[in-house]
């Protein structure tokens, strides 16, 4: 009898002491949670969705704050809409390597062998060069383009840049350049005869099951889309931003999602589905300039180390109402995604400190 109440008393020590350690998952969520409420007070961010993934399988996914203030909707990961800003970019590479595999563009073949009516310019502009940003073309010249409120397809938004000079000898400088994409989406649609929006829809979006993912159209009422907001020094707060049409560069900056669906987009660079190993490579892998210098750069992706020195690729992304940030470490086969719906906020310095949280 003596020795069954030991053992009774054991097995309840044992249960209580497994209910008092966290596990090594739990201790990191708590400790990124954490850190996302200081970030979205420190500035003054009106909602936040964040989702991680590790071994293709979300691990934390949790919504921060307001989609919209009046009347008050919270931010839900699966299902709050955000503008993604620049990580449209990375979308638009992917594509990019699918369409390597169909043998459908040739990463160093001209422009002109696909947009022949181009105006020609001093130096040739390769595919490669478009998507690595190379080109020479120029990025927005001023706040006014940037948040340009005039519907135009992609055809019609060539007409910003394509009569305006290189900056320099293609393959010479690194120079971030929206308008780049610009010109590359409309390379697309040449080469698949299809709108752009649809190209991506059908080969990226459907399926990798990203169900809340589309282009961002201007005069089209989106349900569960967040409210957009910038600072106001006046007011000490956020306040609804300006309208603005994305449409023309939606392979730069154009394209609306969650959280989720942008993580499962992450995790087709770790666990290619849709694309070969082979024609990832060629986006992630950094691109050198002409003199054999690496720009830290692929196609759609920077390129760098993690903290522990595996690689890591990533986007963040600057948009009217969005500020965004995705990370892939394939090694680690973890992905996170930050979306916020306000302009303006740093993104990088919060990567790197969730990084230190989930990369150890």
């Amino acid at each position: 009898m003596k020795r069954i109440i030991a053992a009774i008393m054991l097995l309840l020590s044992a249960i209580g002491f497994t209910q008092t350690v966290e596990n090594p998952s739990q201790v990191k969520i708590r400790a990124a949670q954490k850190l996302a409420k200081k970030f979205l007070r420190k500035h003054g961010i009106m909602g936040m969705s964040i989702s991680v993934a590790q071994h293709g399988e979300l691990i934390w996914s949790k919504g921060f704050g307001f989609s919209n203030k009046k009347p008050s909707i919270r931010v839900k990961p699966d299902s709050t809409i955000f503008r993604i800003a620049s990580i449209s970019k990375s979308i638009t590479a992917v594509a990019l390597a699918k369409l390597i595999d169909d043998k459908k563009i040739n990463l160093d073949a001209s422009i002109y062998d696909y947009i022949p009516e181009y105006p020609k310019q001093t130096y040739d502009i390769t595919i490669r060069q478009l998507g690595a940003n190379l080109s020479g073309i120029r990025h927005y010249k001023d706040n006014n383009e940037y948040a340009l409120n005039k519907k135009m397809s992609i055809t019609e938004g060539l007409d910003l840049f394509k009569n305006d000079p290189l900056l320099f000898e293609p393959g010479t400088q690194f120079n971030y350049s929206s308008f780049g994409y610009v010109l590359l989406s409309e390379v697309i649609q040449k080469a698949t005869k299809m709108p752009f929006d649809v190209f991506i829809n059908d080969s990226i979006f459907k399926p990798l099951q990203m169900t809340h993912s589309m282009m961002d159209v201007s005069d089209m009422i989106v349900p569960n889309r967040t409210q957009f907001y910038k600072k106001s020094a006046v007011l000490k707060k956020p306040v609804v931003a300006s309208p603005v049409c994305n449409e023309f560069k939606v392979a730069g900056g154009g394209f609306l999602s969650t959280s989720e669906d942008i993580v499962k987009f992450g995790n087709e660079i770790i666990f290619p589905k849709t694309v070969s190993k082979e024609a990832l490579t060629e986006i992630v892998t950094s691109q050198h300039l002409k003199n054999g210098e690496k720009t830290g750069y692929g196609l759609g992706f920077s390129v760098e180390t993690s903290k522990k020195g595996t690689p890591k690729y990533y986007h963040t992304g600057g948009g009217v109402g969005a500020s965004t940030i995705l990370v892939v470490y394939p090694k680690e086969e973890l992905v996170m995604t930050v979306l916020t719906n306000l302009t303006g906020v740093s993104m990088q310095e919060f990567g790197n400190e969730l990084e230190q949280v989930f990369i150890n």
